[in-house]
């Protein structure tokens, strides 16, 4: 009975959720992504400003630029959570039409997560977690990264940014990046 009742909750939790948030079942494809006025499911609906993001055909990199406070990692963030709530078997907000892929696995470097203790500053931290990414993705896997290159000299962080999508691109997978 418990573990009938636990099933039911979370069926009800997420029915709760995908109608106080507006949620739809994108249509689920082998290679397209389509997720129109896709909103972030932790900011006030009044409040959220909704993004379509889309892979065309063939197309596997979106690189996301403009001004500090202007979306870039909010809509870097609402790919990732939206796939993986799909994954979860959940609604999303997004409208109608949209469509997504199950990815094999999602990778995220976001944040910064420099440490003292372990010598580790903005840049080098950024760079362990980028190879502990390499080392583990796989054909099938979503990629998102933030100010990609970031954290060091422009023009060098510029430069191994374009070599590191290069080499990510020729994986066979989607990759969303954010410039600082």
């Amino acid at each position: 009975n418990f573990k009938i009742l636990t099933e039911l909750d979370a069926i009800f939790a997420k029915a709760k959720f995908a109608v106080a948030y507006d949620c739809t079942m994108p249509e689920i494809t082998e290679s397209e992504i389509d997720l129109r006025k896709a909103r972030h499911p932790l900011i006030k609906q009044e409040d959220v400003v909704p993004n379509t993001i889309r892979f065309n055909e063939g197309e596997r990199i979106i690189i996301i630029t403009g001004p500090n406070t202007g979306g870039k990692t909010v809509a870097l963030k609402t790919m990732g959570l939206l796939s993986i709530m799909v994954q979860s078997g959940m609604l999303i907000p997004v409208d109608d039409e949209s469509k997504t892929m199950i990815f094999e696995n999602v990778f995220a470097d976001i944040g910064d997560e420099q440490s003292i203790e372990q010598s580790l500053s903005t840049f080098s931290s950024h760079m362990t977690r980028i190879i502990d990414i390499i080392n583990n993705l796989t054909v099938g896997s979503l990629i998102l990264l933030d100010e990609l290159g970031g954290g060091t000299d422009p023009k060098e962080g510029a430069s191994l940014a374009i070599s590191l999508l290069d080499y990510i691109r020729i994986r066979g997978v989607y990759v969303i990046a954010t410039t600082h």
